[in-house]
Parts: structure tokens; C-alpha cells; sequence
């Protein structure tokens, strides 16, 4: 059956704040929470449907991820709902309705479910895949470390033939009740701190944490499209909770390497191809590269540097989607750094043609060069005749002023 809309669940808009969904959730909490809807089967599956909705619309990257991607976007990238059962949601959301009060009405500290005991810390994997895995997808071995029961102890974190003694602070409870007026307060027993027991003779291989390190192997399938940056979720493959609660999750960050050849830009990949001075002019068929092989493409007569060939669905896979990212062709032209005689001959033919000064070969430079020379120097020899006559000129004009 198809999922329900998670925003039809807590009757918001899609537009709606955070305020708003939290809003939503309290009344719709309250109305199907199963203190008040004793044996109706029906009441806690929506309860625990809101509670759903709840987590992922109140999860800013969740929340982005079901409004591109919907359900399946957030069942691949591991951001579904963690609940198991509806203790879940208790231990999740609990402050959400005013700490005291809302154990209050729900039975805690009054012979109720009480404090739910936490879960385990998460992990986090690394995972390094080339651009061809991360273009197709691909199943890895990973391999992390995490604590598990000690073999030892059995995880009790008591020496071989004791046992755990319980905690006289607390009575075994792991909580401490204060009555301040009308209200109850629990906090965690100092002592125990929360666990209800007290190990007075410790395993030595554990320490008296009932954990060990250990080294953990895990087959995962990483979906087509990833990047760097793409999170995964390992649900229940953390550390394990000290106090019986569920255990953490294990993370996985993706890194795909720098590829020799082509340089992704989102969904769409650039490749710079070099051609020819001929081919760019003339036009071409050459051999350019993609993710499947090399491949045939056409470049048209008169090809300009730089310009850009688009290959349309050649590029990268848009995760949870069927759409594929282009393939941007980028060509330059090579300008070769030496030319055999008859490339320079012929090279030369072509520059008189279209009527192009090109460097000259070194007899012909100098010979134009003194050539230069000579007319530079001949020519500033006349200005300067020409200056001093003119100067000639003026003094013999001056005398006759001074005469009359």
C-alpha cells in the first residue's frame, strides 16, 4: 500500500513552520496517545504514524530530502523513521510536552513505563569509491569498530562467579523521585547512574563496562548518483547502550575521488578534449572519452576554442531518480611547440594567404632588420639637416632685426 502523506497526517501545509508541525503533532499526541485509547489497536498505529511525520517534517535535512525525493528517497539515504515500537517515541519526544507534565500524564513515576533507558552511541564509517562506482552504484565491505558484551563477563561487567548488586540508593530503580507540590521529579541516580546496579567486583577484561572493542565487517549497497558528502544510515550497527536501551546507528560518508579525466559539476560531467589547428578548421571526427568508453563525436568546420559539445544523458545519475546528467565536451586547440620543415612550409603558405605576418626565418629577420636600421638612421639624419637649415634660417632673421 502506498505510504500516507505525512503532511495530510498532521493536517499542515507543506509550507508550514516548525512551530506550526509542533504544534500539530501535541494535539494529535494527545487525542491518539494509548493512556487514552486503552485496547484500540487503530489509536496506537496513528500514534505512532505521527510520531513519524513528526521526525521527518521536523528534521530541516529529512524534511528536504521527503520533499524532493518522498518515501523513497528517505528509505535509500537511510533517513527514515528509527522508531521500533511506541517506548520509542517516548524516550524521543518526551521534552516535546513539558518534561514533568508530560510524564505526569502519562503514567511515569506512578507506576508507569517510567524513564526509558537511552540508546547507544552512533559510529561513523568512511567509504572512498572511484567516479565509475559512484555513476553505476556498488556494493562495499566496510569495516568499523564498535564495543560489543565483553566474552568474558557476558557483558556484566562483573567478575566470572559474582554478580551485580542492587544499587541501595535508588532500590534498583536508576531514578530518583522529589515531590514538589503537585508535581513529580525524576533525575538519574548519582550512584548508579541509572542502571540500577552497582558492580563491586569488576571484570578485568572489560573493566566493568560489560563492553569490548571489536572489529565489525558489513556488506553495503551504495545507490548510483552518490557525491561527496552522501550520507548512509546502518540502523542498529552502533555502540551498543550500557543501559539495555537500543544501540546507536552507524553512519557511512561517501568520498568519490578526482577522476584523470572528467570533472563533475552536480549531475553533469566536463571533459576538455584537444584538437588540431586542421581539425578546428576544417572539422573532424575524433575519439572522446565517457563513462561506457571512448566514443565517437563530430567537430564541425570552424570550431572555436573553448567551445562546448554537449553529449545529452552521458553524465551522472540523479539519485532515486531516472534521469541522467550530459556530458559538457569542452575541445581547445594545441599549438604544437615544434614543427617538422614541411609543417612550417606549408604553415607559411597558409599565413600568405590570408595575408599574415608570421615570424620570419632568422637570415630573412636580420637582413629585414638592418634594412631597418639604415632607414631609421637615414631618416632621423634628414630631420636633423632639416632642423638645423630651419635654424640657419631663423638666426639670418635675427641679424637683419638687429641691423635696422
Amino acid at each position: 500500500m502506498p505510504k500516507p502523506d505525512y503532511y495530510e497526517v498532521l493536517g499542515v501545509s507543506r509550507n508550514a513552520s516548525k512551530e506550526e508541525i509542533s504544534t500539530a503533532y501535541r494535539k494529535l499526541a494527545m487525542k491518539y496517545h494509548p493512556d487514552r485509547n486503552p485496547g484500540d489497536s487503530e489509536a496506537v498505529e496513528q500514534f505512532k504514524l505521527c510520531a513519524t511525520a513528526y521526525e521527518i517534517l521536523s528534521n530541516d535535512e529529512k524534511r528536504a530530502i521527503y520533499n524532493q525525493y518522498g518515501h523513497e528517497g528517505l528509505d535509500n539515504s537511510g533517513g527514515g523513521s528509527q522508531f521500533r515500537d511506541v517506548n520509542d517515541i517516548y524516550a524521543a519526544f518526551g521534552d516535546l510536552f513539558g518534561g514533568t507534565i508530560f510524564s505526569h500524564f502519562f503514567g511515569v513515576g506512578r507506576g508507569g513505563r517510567g524513564r526509558q533507558p537511552a540508546s547507544g552511541n552512533d559510529i561513523r564509517c568512511n567509504v572512498t569509491i572511484d567516479l565509475h562506482e559512484a555513476a553505476r552504484g556498488v556494493n562495499k565491505i566496510i569495516t568499523f569498530r564498535r564495543h560489543e558484551p565483553c566474552p568474558t563477563c557476558n557483558g556484566t561487567g562483573s567478575k566470572p562467579g559474582t554478580s551485580p548488586e542492587r544499587c541501595s540508593y535508588c532500590g534498583g530503580h536508576g531514578q530518583i523521585t522529589q515531590s514538589t507540590g503537585f508535581f513529580s521529579i525524576q533525575s538519574t541516580c548519582p550512584r548508579c547512574r541509572g542502571q540500577g546496579m552497582i558492580i563491586t567486583n569488576p571484570c578485568q577484561d572489560c573493566r566493568g563496562s560489560g563492553l569490548i572493542p571489536k572489529e565489525v565487517k558489513r556488506e553495503i549497497k551504495i545507490p548510483a548518483g552518490v557525491d561527496t558528502g552522501t550520507r548512509l544510515r546502518l540502523q542498529g550497527e552502533g555502540e551498543k547502550s550500557l543501559e539495555g536501551g537500543l544501540p546507536g546507528d552507524c553512519y557511512i560518508f561517501i568520498t568519490v575521488k578526482q577522476h584523470p579525466l572528467f570533472q563533475r559539476d552536480g549531475e553533469d560531467l566536463v571533459c576538455r578534449v584537444p584538437i588540431g589547428y586542421a581539425q578546428a578548421a576544417l572539422g573532424a571526427e575524433i575519439d572522446v572519452p565517457t563513462l561506457d568508453g571512448t566514443e565517437k563525436m563530430k567537430i564541425p568546420p570552424g570550431t572555436q576554442n573553448n567551445d562546448e559539445i554537449i553529449l545529452r544523458g552521458r553524465g551522472m545519475p540523479i539519485p532515486h531518480r531516472s534521469i541522467t546528467g550530459d556530458l559538457h565536451i569542452v575541445v581547445y586547440i594545441e599549438v604544437p611547440r615544434k614543427l617538422k620543415p614541411e609543417h612550417q612550409e606549408l604553415l607559411r603558405k597558409l599565413a600568405e594567404l590570408e595575408g599574415e605576418h608570421v615570424l620570419p626565418e632568422r637570415k630573412n629577420f636580420f637582413s629585414k632588420l638592418g634594412d631597418f636600421v639604415t632607414e631609421f638612421f637615414s631618416d632621423k639624419s634628414e630631420k636633423k639637416e632639416e632642423s638645423k637649415e630651419n635654424n640657419n634660417d631663423d638666426n639670418h632673421s635675427k641679424n637683419r632685426k638687429n641691423k635696422k
